[in-house]
Parts: structure tokens; C-alpha cells; sequence
């Protein structure tokens, strides 16, 4: 399978990809069946605390999810991931070093861009699956909607911003193959253990209309 196949695979799963921060490990696994169970298999662990690549390596056991890293900055990063049992990774932006970094480890990569020009110099190393980040501030939907009429070869995932309200309205670009969102998983339910709260957040995420 070849990182694009991958890549697609990740974002044909469901309308949403969960964007979680972790705080503690404990919680990686059930909110992992938690999400799955409600039809999200793709997760994006952001690497934003000191649990990410501990919660990353206890999601990649849980049957059925498909762990991925998000806020990928580095070489070694990427390297770090993927060792934890991350299968895809996602990027804010996107560097020479850090491309050259999934290429080397094996780590698909959902590189961010926020402009055409960006994401024409993608498109030229091959990325035809990519991130529009920050989604919202970067001009949400007509922004990203202006982009399929000159750059039709380019299937985005928009994250930034992206809520329930305005999730449909990405969706229903030609554009947009599915959306990151972090409404998905708030941390004061995770906190408080409540996954079958999740399980039906995730569940409404999934009947989304694409």
C-alpha cells in the first residue's frame, strides 16, 4: 500500500477524524473502543503532552482503531511515532526535513497547507490528500471551496475551527473528503470516564452527511 492508499484509507473511514490530546494514558484505550464504537476508527493523537506517544502505543493495540499522530514537527517525531504504532501522521505545515522524515520511517503523511501556493508545492511532491489548516482562519469553506475549480487534484481535510454547526458545510465541498475535529472527545467527559457520552458524540459525527 502505498502512503497515498494509506492516506485515503484514513480519511474514507468516517466524515470525522477525532483530533485528541491526551492527558493521561489511562484514558487512551476505552476512549479509543469509545470512539470506535461509535463509527470514528481513524484517531489522531496530537502530540501536545507528555502522554502522547505512550497514549499512541496503547491506542494501536485497541481492535479496530486506526492510530495516527497529529502536530508533527520534527524528524524526530516522525520517528518516535511511528516506533509508538502510529500508522499515519498529520502536520500543521509542512518542511523539506520533515517530508524527507516520513519517507524514511514509513509514516504516511496529511501535510497542512493553508494557501494554493502551498498546496501546488505539495501537489509537486505527490501529496494529493491534505490538510487545510487553520481551517477557519485561513477563510473555512469559500476559502477552501475557492480551491477545487484551479487545483481539482487535491482532496483536503479540513481542521481548525471545524465544529458540528459548520462540519456539514465543509462536507459538502467537492473538495473535502472528511473533516478533523476536536468537539469530538471534550475533555471534561474524558475526564470524568463518561464513554458512553463519546460513543454518542461519535455516532452523531458519523452520520454526517459527505
Amino acid at each position: 500500500m502505498t502512503h497515498s492508499d494509506m492516506i485515503a484509507r484514513v480519511c474514507a473511514a468516517a466524515p470525522v477524524i477525532p483530533v485528541l490530546t491526551i492527558d493521561r494514558v489511562e484514558d487512551a484505550q476505552p476512549l479509543a473502543r469509545a470512539l470506535v464504537a461509535g463509527g470514528l476508527p481513524a484517531l489522531e493523537i496530537t502530540l501536545r503532552t507528555d502522554a502522547a506517544l505512550e497514549a499512541i502505543a496503547a491506542i494501536a493495540e485497541v481492535e479496530g482503531a486506526m492510530a495516527g499522530v497529529g502536530t508533527l514537527l520534527t524528524p524526530a517525531q516522525v520517528r518516535d511515532a511511528k516506533a509508538a504504532g502510529a500508522i499515519f501522521g498529520v502536520s500543521p505545515g509542512t518542511t523539506p526535513s520533515l517530508i524527507a522524515a516520513t519517507l524514511e520511517f514509513d509514516l504516511p503523511l496529511l501535510p497542512g497547507a493553508a494557501t494554493a501556493t502551498e498546496a501546488m508545492r505539495l501537489l509537486e511532491q505527490g501529496f494529493i490528500f491534505q490538510k487545510f489548516f487553520p481551517a477557519e482562519a485561513a477563510g473555512g469553506a469559500p476559502a477552501l471551496g475557492s480551491m477545487a475549480g484551479p487545483l481539482p487534484q487535491i482532496t483536503f481535510c479540513p481542521t481548525g475551527g471545524v465544529t458540528p454547526e459548520n462540519a456539514k458545510t465543509y462536507l459538502a465541498l467537492p473538495n473535502t473528503l472528511c473533516v478533523g475535529g476536536s468537539w469530538i472527545a471534550p475533555k471534561a467527559l474524558v475526564a470524568a470516564g463518561a464513554w458512553g457520552e463519546i460513543t454518542q458524540i461519535a455516532r452523531r459525527a458519523a452520520d454526517l452527511i459527505r
